[in-house]
């Protein structure tokens, strides 16, 4: 698993989002030692999922509406959502997940009051995230956080359209 000094070193050199967001998928994937994670941002009302580290392929490029997906529900909640069987919540599309191999995931957002995005982790198995798995990923959350805070959306070369609102 990687380690926090090696997370706070890796991000101290980040510059841009597409770096961050390759930082941000390994580390959550090894905090939760889950099969896949994705770094999502918010992107006016849509979700982008910017990047992925993953057993097999997900969402990467793909833009979904906030209000009908998981990744939206966690940012504009501002809450983590911890879901063991993805195929029993009414949250989940199940037409997006159901050609995928997840069964259980953890979603994070990235940012206090007004998240800017969102770290997701996944298992193909039926897996409950324990207290310990969360709070790995809530501090990569927290440390994507505050690197957005310093790079600004700005640096995202596929679109100048990003809110924090």
């Amino acid at each position: 698993m990687l380690q926090q000094p090696d997370l706070a070193q890796d991000l101290s050199v980040v510059t841009s989002v597409a770096e961050l967001a390759e930082v941000i998928r390994r580390a959550a994937r090894a905090a939760a030692d889950a099969d896949g994670a994705t770094f999502v941002l918010k992107e006016d009302d849509r979700c982008f999922y910017v990047d992925e580290d993953s057993i097999a392929p997900l969402w990467k490029g793909q833009r979904f509406p906030i209000t009908s997906c998981i990744s939206g529900w966690a940012m504009l909640h501002d809450s983590v959502v911890a879901i063991e069987n993805i195929s029993e919540d009414a949250r989940i599309p199940q037409d997006a997940y159901q050609p995928t191999y997840v069964r259980s995931l953890l979603m994070v957002p990235v940012g206090r009051g007004t998240p800017a995005a969102a770290i997701g982790v996944y298992w193909a198995r039926h897996h409950h995230a324990t207290d310990e798995e969360k709070h790995r990923v809530l501090a990569v959350a927290d440390a994507a956080a505050e690197v957005l805070d310093r790079i600004g959306l700005d640096s995202a070369p596929w679109a100048p359209s990003f809110s924090k609102s």
